[in-house]
């Protein structure tokens, strides 16, 4: 007997859908499922997708600057699986941990590569705070909680340092063997093909769409050259949506000329939560819709890519013997105000509305949107 039968859905693009889980993984898929099952979903005119992955957020709840509780930004919102990008060192990391796992939603993290974390906005400013042996050793400790490693290379954090931090991270990824690597860009120094410059292939860029003179943008409102090569070498680039880091114009410029981002993520904490311009991963998915990128590929920018990013092997597909991480959602034909981080409106005609999220077979309702 299956412990859940979600019945009646249907696929992104209209076909049936029924999925069975079992023991908190998923079992079946199938157009109609007919097994016995302790409990059944009705999901009419509903799309079920895998699971929503925010792939940059600040959710370690013990910070002051940057932070906000999982569940609030998680399963509240659709959203099965975040991933903290570097709220927390190597000082830090193990308490972190153990108040994510309390959490409903799957929470992961990017360990940042200085030993407090976001303590304070200039973190990479002063080098003795970054100790590559502690780091490794926390790299060890936690593996399936630690998805990677963050460094922000702006000049707010940096202080003097210009990109010496950034060739520290690189230097501990290649003695962790390649674990994933997170580049926050801002403004300079140091400059953008800097940073580009020491980036590999599987190496990720967030804030692609930013607003700021150091960013992916020439005066001509043309994506740089140097960044279109570092798009060809297969560096990976992230929204990261944030309260000052993601704008309409370059976002909607960058895709059409085919630049297109791997993930959407929010960069979300309690006050862009609550305030905006960012609020929720829906309404930045919507967002998306508005530069121009299709339904399919945004909805595989926060299931499929992040989890092969961040090698999430048992997430972000809707495949027999993944994790029963689900996320259902309504896509209304709705006018909708949006607004980026620099004060800039549009207006899309659809709503994301994600109505139900599954974590583990667990049932969660989703909070209604606020603004």
């Amino acid at each position: 007997m299956l412990d859940l039968i979600i019945k009646e859905g249907r696929t992104l693009t209209g076909e049936p859908l029924e999925v069975g889980i079992q023991s908190g993984k998923i079992v079946l898929i199938s157009s109609v499922i007919n097994e016995p099952s302790r409990s059944v979903i009705s999901a009419k005119e509903t799309i079920i997708s895998a699971g929503w992955i925010d792939s940059h957020v600040h959710c370690y709840e013990k910070m002051d600057l940057y932070y906000d509780f999982p569940d609030e930004i998680g399963i509240k919102k659709g959203v099965t699986t975040v991933i903290d990008a570097g709220t927390a060192g190597e000082k830090n990391i193990g308490d972190f941990y153990q108040l994510a796992q309390q959490a409903k939603t799957n929470v992961f993290a990017l360990m940042n590569i200085s030993e407090d974390g976001i303590v304070h906005q200039d973190e990479l400013a002063d080098l003795s705070k970054i100790n590559q042996e502690k780091n490794l050793a926390r790299l060890a400790q936690f593996p399936k909680f630690i998805v990677g490693i963050k460094a922000r290379m702006s000049k707010t954090v940096v202080g003097d340092n210009g990109i010496l931090p950034l060739k520290l991270a690189k230097e501990l990824q290649k003695k962790a063997k390649g674990i994933p690597l997170m580049v926050h860009i801002g403004s300079a120094p140091p400059t953008l093909d800097e940073v580009l410059s020491l980036l590999e292939s599987g190496d990720i860029v967030t804030h692609c769409y930013n607003g700021k003179p150091n960013g992916i943008m020439d005066k001509n409102e043309k994506v740089k050259p140097f960044v279109l090569d570092a798009y060809s070498r297969g560096i990976l680039f992230d929204i990261g949506h944030g309260t000052d880091s993601f704008n309409f114009k370059v976002g909607k410029k960058s895709v059409q000329e085919n630049f297109l981002c791997q993930t959407i993520s929010t960069d979300i904490y309690h006050r862009n939560r609550e305030n905006g311009p960012v609020f929720d991963l829906a309404t930045t998915m919507e967002k998306a819709l508005y530069l121009g990128i299709s339904l399919e590929n945004i909805l595989k920018m926060v299931t499929e890519n992040p989890a092969k990013n961040f090698h999430l092997t048992t997430k972000g597909v809707l495949e027999v013997g993944k994790d029963a991480d689900l996320t259902l959602f309504k896509i209304k034909n709705k006018e909708k105000y949006l607004i980026d981080s620099n004060g800039n409106e549009a207006i899309v005609s659809k709503e994301i509305q994600p109505t139900m999220t599954i974590v583990g077979g667990k049932v969660y309702p989703v909070e209604e949107a606020k603004q």
